[in-house]
């Protein structure tokens, strides 16, 4: 069985990898670490299909180390011993360069075992990861190591790589090909910077194309049926999920009910709802707030009924509580009075409660201060009076601060023509 023509094409030197000019390009720092010869332990960070694999490759097959070659998916103590092993032997003498594919799901005690070899040297690692290596990787091995973020490819750099694709997969089976205007840049748009997806996506569509005996057609139809939504990824426990709830909540909180109604798509189109929906409920509070209260209200019915609805009906009420959130008047008054608030809790700064405010029916024969002192405000003039509520130690203290908008202001200028 061949290969995908993805794994048959796969650059050999760095100047042929689609993309990453920020990392490969003349000048910058991951090519010259390359070119100096000296190899450093590497952590590759991005998602699939851009190149992680490909520039390791390169690297270990212009190094004169002994080279392994493990997936964090399938790699056991026992392999992970063997590569140890590997440097006590005469072909280690140069070291080892260990290719580790897939780190985050290699364990803590998996990833620990490889600290002493790579502190003296015997070990160079370079591991790559489709998750944040911050997250994911032990602490101490990512201290020994550089951590390199390889980028989604562009469109534009894709068109190139995937019409050369198209070429080299009709000259396999003996033809020429010709490719309707358009059907690349589909290709390039509809994968999502993957170069991999995109290169197989272009075999795909030339085993699928008209084929005449001497030419294959590769019309923009078939590309549309064959190319896989990949710029649609989606994982609700990897970084893409967080990344696309705090792309959602920054538009909102910045008012770009544009952006905001995009994120929120991608989030329906993949099924989420909930988290959506969980989203919504906490923006309504902590970024809009007391500018406008009625928004909690608003926001928790249209979730309500895009639960109960479901998709896809449900993307209407989600819809209308996001362009309400993103263009109503914005307050963090609320959000930053509980977080000052629970900073003192949290450092202690508590203090006793004034005796006004305690529960308390009678006092015992030796208590030095007699009587509660209450003041019950219901009892005077616009239902207050003044008296001290915070404990001794912080009765100054301010944590919240009226928002500048029409109804904080409002409240403020009544509260201030009561109280004095």
């Amino acid at each position: 069985m061949s290969s995908p023509l993805a794994d048959r094409i796969r650059p050999k030197t760095l100047d042929d990898v689609v993309g990453q000019k920020h990392l490969l390009g003349d000048g910058k720092p991951l090519r010259k670490i390359i070119e100096s010869g000296h190899i450093p332990n590497m952590i590759f960070y991005g998602s699939a299909g851009i190149g992680k694999t490909t520039v390791a490759r390169i690297i270990a097959e212009n190094t004169n180390m002994k080279l392994h070659k493990l997936n964090g998916t399938s790699a056991s103590v026992a392999d992970i011993k063997e590569v140890i092993s590997d440097t006590e032997t005469f072909e280690g003498i140069n070291g080892v360069l260990l290719y580790l594919d897939e780190i985050q799901y290699l364990n803590k005690k998996q990833q620990q075992s490889l600290l002493e070899y790579m502190e003296n040297g015997q070990i160079t690692l370079i591991a790559s990861t489709t998750e944040n290596p911050y997250f994911y990787v032990y602490n101490a091995l990512i201290s020994r190591s550089t951590v390199f973020e390889f980028k989604p490819v562009s469109a534009e750099e894709l068109v190139p790589a995937i019409n050369r694709a198209f070429r080299l997969a009709a000259e396999q089976v003996g033809m020429s090909v010709k490719v309707e205007k358009g059907a690349a840049e589909y290709i390039a748009r509809g994968c999502g910077g993957d170069v991999r997806k995109s290169v197989n996506t272009a075999e795909l569509c030339v085993l699928a194309g008209e084929n005449d005996g001497k030419e294959i057609i590769i019309r923009k139809g078939i590309v549309e049926e064959l190319t896989q939504r990949s710029n649609m990824k989606y994982d609700r426990d990897g970084d893409q999920h967080y990344d696309i709830l705090s792309a959602l909540q920054k538009s909102i909180r910045g008012s770009d009910e544009n952006a905001a109604i995009h994120y929120a798509a991608r989030l329906i189109e993949a099924g989420d709802i909930i988290s959506l929906s969980r989203r919504l409920l906490v923006i309504a509070s902590e970024d809009v707030g007391l500018a406008y209260p009625q928004a909690v209200s608003i926001v928790k019915a249209c979730v309500d009924s895009a639960m109960q609805l479901g998709l896809p009906e449900a993307r209407i009420p989600l819809a209308q509580a996001v362009i309400l959130l993103a263009t109503a008047p914005k307050s963090n008054s609320a959000y930053n009075a509980i977080n000052a608030a629970l900073k003192d809790v949290q450092n202690e700064e508590i203090g006793d409660f004034p005796r006004c405010l305690q529960n308390k029916h009678f006092d015992g024969e030796g208590a030095v201060e007699k009587g509660q002192h209450y003041l019950y405000p219901h009892d005077y003039p616009n239902h207050y009076v003044k008296q001290q509520y915070l404990p001794d130690t912080l009765k100054d203290k301010v944590y919240y601060h009226y928002g500048e908008n029409k109804t904080e202001q409002a409240a403020k200028q009544y509260w201030e023509k009561i109280k004095k």
